[in-house]
């Protein structure tokens, strides 16, 4: 005979909750500080492992190794301020520019100066590796933004769009041919270096400090005053979210935990961490300081501050690897009596295997036996309906396999009957309950039908109920309908607008059958 098979109760993942990640947050060790020279003006991290960070300020770029917290590489080939360092996505070169209205091209293992670039006529403050790692965008005093060849070691192209200075840059994560820049004229300016014009144009409302993009590269957040402007690029500049977290100038942005959480440092000493989708604060890092820069390391495993007084702020995560090793083996202890016991190895003439006992569930007892009404009955107490509904779809999903469904649900009296149409109207609307309740709710109302006069007034108000909540859902699905076919409809206005910007250009004059199609969609 087969052996039973338990029931395969599907377990979701569980969204993380904002105590969960304000937990997550916390796992850091306390910060140790380093002093330099000067205001720390920028941080960033080696994309390769083991992950050294650069330090740029007064005049020079100082490579640290995150584990020691000391120096390991001194770029010093500057004679006035230097600015902005950054690696490469392997972490081979590193490029940086100053005060001196020049680019810098460095080797990290030799620390030898490959390339300069000169061309801007005011100090260039920062400078990015494009995607493809084959040159190098500069943003500079003069409001001009530059990309540079490193093979040819010249300047491509120029753009002079803003009309102060600009102090914020990046580069799309994605194309190496987008380049976005922010200046001090309010303004961020996304060019594409292909067409040598200019993408779009947007307005942040205050002086620009930063600029990052998210992973996907089709969003950009810019933070200047004391806001963070959140734009949709794909969509012409729409402007997604607003967040006024600080309330001091922002200063520095990074991206976090793979895309799903951004930095924020602020002249008010405070670094604040969001959840991207929802843009809600986590958790806040304070320190001693004004914050100038910030950065973090690949799985959030180091994260460097830098201060205008020259403090450096380092934090590292605590992880179970590291407690392991400070942990020391317990020994056992051993009396003098037994100690001599374990000297010989003592003869076994039986060998007993222990048989571990498998434990089944209630409702798998009760579905076992047949008993269908009672394995029903098992996951309806309150407990397993608010802690583990999957459990109860379960159930309902086997049932309906074994076509028990209908004697379960016949024959029960007002309490029982009560709590399950309680938790149909509970998790109609649940996505990944839905298809499942749905057809029980069909088939409750089918074995009731030509009974439920003689039910109780408890349980016909709550069929009631439930009639009232299959209605919402009804007209829940006929606008999401109608709403997918005024997306299809804009597409395919789109698709074919863009279609006809190639050939000629041609005015027509849409039917008043179309008209009367386009204002009962948008209604």
């Amino acid at each position: 005979m087969a052996a039973f098979k338990k029931t395969n109760a599907k377990i979701f993942a569980k969204v993380r909750s904002e105590q969960n990640a304000d937990i997550y947050w916390k796992k850091y060790t306390p910060p140790v500080l380093v002093k330099e020279f000067g205001p720390i003006d920028y941080i960033d991290f080696s994309p390769a492992e083991p992950h050294y960070f650069a330090v740029t300020c007064s005049v020079r770029v100082q490579i640290y190794n995150p584990i020691t917290k000391l120096v390991t590489k001194n770029l010093s080939r500057f004679k006035e301020a230097a600015y902005g360092g950054a690696f490469r996505s392997d972490g081979k070169l590193l490029c940086a520019g100053g005060q001196e209205s020049v680019v810098r091209l460095f080797d990290v293992s030799t620390k030898s100066l490959l390339r300069l670039f000169p061309g801007h006529k005011a100090a260039v403050h920062r400078t990015f590796f494009t995607a493809d790692g084959y040159h190098i965008a500069s943003f500079s005093d003069d409001k001009t933004t530059a990309l540079w060849d490193i093979a040819a070691e010249k300047q491509i192209i120029s753009f002079g769009e803003h009309t102060d200075y600009i102090r914020a840059g990046a580069v799309s994560p994605v194309s190496s041919d987008i380049v976005l820049s922010g200046g001090y004229d309010n303004k961020i300016q996304m060019y594409d270096t292909r067409t040598n014009k200019t993408v779009l144009t947007v307005d942040h409302g205050s002086q620009v400090e930063s600029v990052i993009f998210l992973p996907s590269g089709g969003v950009f957040i810019s933070a200047g005053g004391t806001e963070m402007k959140v734009w949709d690029a794909l969509a012409g500049g729409r402007l997604i979210s607003k967040i006024s977290a600080h309330h001091k100038t922002i200063t520095c942005l990074q991206v976090a935990t793979n895309g799903h959480r951004i930095l924020s440092g602020s002249l008010d000493r405070h670094v604040k961490i969001y959840e991207v989708g929802t843009y809600k604060t986590l958790h806040t890092l304070d320190y001693p300081n004004s914050v100038l820069s910030l950065g973090i390391s690949a799985n959030d495993e180091t994260i460097v501050v830098g201060m205008v007084d020259g403090l450096i702020s380092v934090r590292r995560r605590e992880d179970d690897f590291n407690a392991k090793l400070d942990t020391k083996p317990e020994r056992k202890k051993i009396s003098h009596r037994q100690s001599g016991r374990n000297l010989h190895s003592l003869t076994v003439d039986t060998f007993v295997p222990h048989v571990e006992k498998t434990m089944i569930s209630k409702h798998d007892t009760w579905l076992r036996k047949f008993q269908y009404s009672k394995a029903l009955d098992s996951v309806m107490v309150n407990y397993v309906v608010n802690k583990t509904p999957h459990v109860t779809v379960a159930i309902l999903q086997e049932l309906t396999r074994r076509r028990g469904l209908e004697q379960a649900l016949a024959g029960r009296d007002g309490k029982s009957l009560v709590n399950i149409i309680k938790f149909l109207i509970k998790y109609l609307g649940t996505p990944r309950y839905g298809r499942v309740l749905i057809h029980v709710a069909d088939v409750l109302m089918d074995v009731y039908e030509d009974s439920i006069d003689e039910l109780g007034p408890e349980p016909r108000t709550m069929f009631t109920l439930l009639e009232n909540k299959l209605r919402q859902e009804e007209d829940l699905i006929i606008s999401l309908t109608e709403l997918q076919g005024t997306l299809h409809m804009l597409l395919s206005g789109a698709e074919s607008a863009q279609e006809s910007s190639i050939k000629e250009p041609q005015i027509l004059e849409p039917s008043s059958a179309a008209r009367e199609d386009l204002v009962l969609s948008i209604s």
